[in-house]
């Protein structure tokens, strides 16, 4: 017969001895488990994502794995911590970590009743140990394991809350866990799915970012808008319910449709993605290796930065405290660069505007009537055979396939098969699906012009902008750091700089008729010139890029002198000192043309162009600074006289689009370039304040215009120069104006009576 001693003996056996079993396996977990250190909870394992921010303290982008960057507490809204903690713990402010009461709920309403939708135990302080300490993904896990991780997590959680206040395990929390679309932590995904900091967050944006945690695919607002909406006004409901808002205001909010503004999710497009790549080779670089380069110039000039330039290389140069490499994508880097954001922008809007909306339509009308779209009717079969050969050998396709282990014959087989794919269009919204070969995708692509633009800034060699093409998701290559094209007649410059050096002047007068160059054996070679020779000064010969008076001082000086100019005057790349070079056959980056146009505004001084001001850990301690490296590389009489001219060019010349099209005031100075079948367009200029090139280009030389009237590079590249400073001219907060001015120097009138020009070189002389 049972007693009620019995019975209640029996009855609370049986209620505390699960308790007792829980406490025994916690016992046996926390004494010979992994369990996180009270001093790995105060560092943990977090992957952060490392910023680059603009001079304007703007975040340009971000390298990451998992896309997060921290936020601190008093960053984090009231609305947002409510909506937490009444959707996922609403006993938060009242547990040890572990809520028993919720247990119990899960025990007999989820697990023995089956009533699934009762929610889960976990609490806050449990979530946070999951995402900190995540389980692996790699194995399937059994079911005795799965209690010993879930035992973890709760002495995991019990740590926590006694090693932290509950304020700071809900800023750990919320800046952990994910939240979809690559999006780790809160100040990611309020950046991405609100296009604002979580400090400007509305009730109804911090439910449906707290509604995605549970589901972060499902209750996505832009892959599923119906499931999100839903679960919004379910948070918005126990916000209400939790006391957190009234029902008539949760009524209010629910009726309020989501409007995200979605960053995008490919990290390939945003602002800046050709300079972000381009700064993580440049930190990334390794020491180079004789042998590692053919041409002996290029790999003393890698091997000069990696010796003068702390930033080169700089990932394989430092190390961390505990003598571990740094990790852009883990350790939370903030790398402050001398990029301006608005110039960026800037940049990037004026070549789609040139580009996307008038030149690439010009040239398409152009292409479709070619029999070997889109290459030029002149060129041979040979060529565009190479040129289509080349490209599939550099194509994904082709490396996927042998690394798959396909033979060539397969491989060559799939560029004629018609395949679906994503095409890049000018149009919105950026692409189109179509069915194509491979073939002709490779054909359709090449018909596209290319675009590179860097701007820098005088005296300092600070880059504050920085564009490698057109768009990024199609167009990876760089154009501006990469890309070496001929650069036609923005070489005459360097030309003329050694003609003032040696004693010439604007007002020189030469003669430009029938000029030849001997290149030995009896041979000459003469220049091509629209422009009649005769006698002219050399203000006017540089303001008509005249070829002739080019070759003129090419030969009263030699190719060799030339390339020790421009060499002086930055130019890193091999030259061949070839009489041809006056007009522009070189190959060259953009990047070092602009820097070594940059000379002429600094007066005479090459700044060596910088990218990076500090480097901060994630702590905000300032592990790198960086400085600024200047050398006189021209006199200062040559600089000003080479000023002079180029104002010409701009303001009666090659360059006079920019006033009567543009309609800019104020001093430019600058130099168009046009190479052989208008292959390369370019446009270098600058102004008191900043200098600025532009290369416009399609990916194959044999892609161009017929007519020098459109391949030119006063229609190709100089609008974009135009664009963009009408752009920097209206802000009005980056101290550009048209009232800026070159340092008073001395300006030689070559139209002045002679008697005048005399005494204005004795003041030049006294000057000087």
């Amino acid at each position: 017969m049972i007693t009620k001693k019995k019975f209640a003996r029996w009855f609370w056996g049986l209620l505390l001895i699960p308790f007792a079993v829980v406490a025994l396996l916690l016992l046996l977990v926390g004494t010979f488990a992994d369990i996180p250190s009270y001093e790995e909870l105060e560092n943990p394992p977090t992957m952060l994502a490392t910023q680059v921010i603009s001079r304007d303290r703007q975040v340009l982008t971000t390298y990451h794995i998992e896309n997060r960057v921290y936020i601190p507490q008093d960053g984090i809204p009231d609305n947002l911590v409510h909506a937490a903690i009444a959707t996922e713990d609403v006993r938060f402010y009242s547990h040890s970590g572990i809520d028993m009461k919720s247990l119990f709920r899960v025990l007999f309403k989820t697990i023995l009743m089956s009533r699934s939708s009762q929610g889960g135990g976990s609490t806050i302080s449990q979530q946070l140990a999951k995402a900190l300490y995540p389980r692996p993904e790699d194995e399937r896990i059994s079911k005795p394991k799965m209690v010993v991780i879930k035992l973890k997590e709760w002495i995991t959680a019990v740590k926590l809350e006694r090693n932290f206040t509950k304020e700071e395990i809900m800023n750990m929390y919320l800046n952990e866990v994910f939240f979809g679309s690559h999006s780790y932590g809160i100040q990611a995904a309020s950046k991405h799915f609100f296009s604002k900091d979580p400090a400007k967050l509305r009730p109804e944006e911090s439910a449906v970012l707290i509604g995605a945690i549970n589901k972060p695919t499902r209750f996505n607002p832009n892959l599923n808008p119906e499931n999100s909406l839903k679960r919004r006004n379910f948070v918005l409901g126990q916000m209400a319910k939790a006391g957190f808002l009234t029902d008539r205001q949760a009524d209010s909010l629910q009726k309020i449709p989501i409007k995200t503004s979605t960053a995008a999710e490919d990290r390939t497009i945003g602002t800046s993605p050709y300079f972000r790549d381009m700064l993580r080779k440049y930190m990334s670089s390794e020491k180079p290796r004789k042998g590692s380069y053919q041409q002996v110039e290029e790999f003393r000039a890698d091997s000069l930065l990696w010796e003068d330039d702390p930033l080169y290389g700089w990932l394989n140069k430092n190390v961390k405290n505990d003598g571990t490499p740094y990790d852009l994508d883990r350790d939370g880097l903030r790398i402050y660069t001398t990029i301006d954001s608005r110039m960026q922008r800037y940049a990037e809007q004026a070549i789609v505007e040139h580009l996307g909306k008038t030149l690439q339509k010009t040239l398409d009308k152009e292409l479709k009537w070619r029999k070997n779209y889109p290459f030029s009717n002149g060129v041979s079969d040979k060529i565009i055979k190479t040129a289509m050969a080349q490209s599939r050998e550099w194509s994904d396709r082709t490396r996927m396939m042998r690394l798959d282990g396909k033979s060539e014959r397969e491989i060559s087989k799939s560029f004629s098969e018609p395949q679906k794919m994503r095409l890049f269009t000018w149009n919105a919204p950026g692409y189109r699906d179509t069915v194509m070969t491979p073939d002709d995708s490779i054909r359709y692509y090449k018909a596209f012009l290319r675009a590179a633009f860097m701007a820098i800034e005088p005296g300092t060699g600070h880059v504050r902008a920085y564009v490698g093409g057109p768009d990024y998701r199609y167009f990876k290559y760089d154009n501006v750091r990469q890309g070496k094209r001929q650069v036609g007649s923005t070489v005459k410059p360097y030309l003329y700089t050694l003609a003032m050096e040696s004693g010439m002047n604007p007002c020189t007068e030469i003669d430009t008729r029938d000029v030849q160059i001997s290149i030995g054996r009896g041979k000459f070679w003469a220049p091509k010139d629209g422009h009649v020779g005769g006698l002219m000064d050399l203000r006017h010969g540089l303001t008509i890029s005249s070829n002739s008076a080019s070759a003129y001082l090419m030969r009263e000086f030699g190719p060799d002198a030339m390339v020790r100019t421009m060499h002086k005057m930055g130019i890193t790349s091999y030259v061949e000192a070839v009489p041809s070079l006056c007009v522009g056959s070189a190959d060259l980056s953009v990047f070092e043309m602009v820097a070594a146009y940059n000379t002429f505004p600094g007066y005479g001084v090459y700044a060596t162009p910088m990218f990076v001001t500090k480097i901060e850990d994630r702590e905000g301690n300032v592990i790198a600074e960086f400085t600024e490296h200047r050398r006189v590389a021209i006199q200062t009489r040559a600089a000003y006289q080479m000023i002079s001219m180029m104002r010409s060019v701009v303001d009666g010349g090659t360059g006079g689009r920019l006033r009567y099209t543009y309609g800019l005031r104020g001093q430019i100075g600058g130099k168009t370039g046009t190479t052989n079948d208008n292959s390369d367009g370019w446009f270098i200029g600058y102004t008191p304040k900043i200098t600025a090139g532009v290369w416009v280009g399609a990916e194959d030389r044999y892609v161009h215009f017929t007519s020098t009237a459109l391949g030119q590079g006063a229609n190709m590249a100089l609008p974009i120069w135009g664009i963009w400073m009408k752009k920097v001219l209206a802000d009005g907060t980056l101290g550009i104006t048209t009232d800026d001015a070159f340092n008073a120097g001395v300006d030689i009138s070559c139209k002045a009576p002679p008697r005048q020009r005399e005494q204005t070189k004795e003041l030049e002389n006294e000057y000087f």
